[in-house]
């Protein structure tokens, strides 16, 4: 398969908050809308540093310049980096770093430390685990989102945008369309068994984002009242696992 170019990226990133499609701006919105919910009511004593790795289009970058001292964000490609730099500018405390956190040692350590959306494309989960451990002070945060496997999302998307469909795919949705990259989803079970190997003691965890194939398409407006409806059911009494995103706020032990 042709892999993504930049601009691709870069054009998918801009489009899903403002999607033509309801559904897909509601499930990203919601996302993007709880994750800086967590940024900014993280139990934290100190703001003084924060790390956010894998900024993506920057969208979180905000909230933690406002709510933090000193901001890094890393990112494996250079040229997302580079294209993040002429998005988000140059706020003062906002330091922009290529660098893996699979191997990253730091001369200092974070309060917190935000990656969302970025475990399920690395190929060794437990080595990109202990990465993000490494970076947080002993009573930091962690705030972790990455999709649900048996999700309806990720069933379908795993048809959807094969080579064989993505293009009547991109039809329906008639705006940038692309594979998902995802190669490592981790279940619950298996993301809860990680941070807990690495230290961490889950303080909450929210389980959301609920596609169902046509009606997201088609559905419109109406489509997102319903799926929202739904969604709060499965909240309240599950399967929660047919729900995208699974995002944790987790604590890292206090050392002996």
């Amino acid at each position: 398969m042709k892999r993504a170019g930049m601009t691709d990226i870069v054009s998918l990133q801009g489009t899903l908050y403002v999607s033509r499609n309801p559904t897909r701006r509601w499930l990203h919105t919601a996302r993007r809308d709880l994750v800086i919910e967590a940024i900014r009511t993280a139990p934290l004593r100190v703001f003084n540093r924060a790390l956010e790795v894998g900024p993506g289009s920057g969208v979180y970058l905000p909230s933690l310049c406002e709510r933090f001292g000193r901001v890094v964000a890393i990112d494996l490609e250079e040229a997302h980096v580079t294209q993040l730099r002429k998005t988000v500018g140059a706020p003062p405390n906002l330091e922009l770093m290529v660098g893996d956190m699979g191997r990253r040692q730091w001369a200092e350590r974070f309060d917190l430390v935000l990656c969302s959306e970025v475990i399920e494309h690395v190929p060794d989960p437990p080595s990109f685990m202990a990465g993000l451990a490494r970076a947080i002070e002993p009573g930091g945060v962690l705030i972790l989102s990455t999709p649900q496997p048996w999700s309806l999302m990720e069933l379908t998307a795993s048809v959807a945008l094969s080579p064989a469909l993505i293009g009547v795919t991109r039809t329906i949705y008639r705006e940038p369309v692309l594979p998902t990259g995802h190669i490592n989803v981790m279940s619950r079970d298996r993301v809860t068994r990680l941070l807990q190997d690495h230290s961490f003691e889950i303080l909450a965890s929210n389980y959301f984002g609920l596609y169902v194939p046509v009606v997201a398409e088609f559905g419109g407006d109406i489509g997102v009242r319903l799926l929202r409806r739904l969604e709060k059911l499965l909240q309240r009494h599950g399967p929660r696992g047919l729900l995208w995103t699974q995002l944790h706020l987790a604590r890292k032990a206090m050392t002996r």
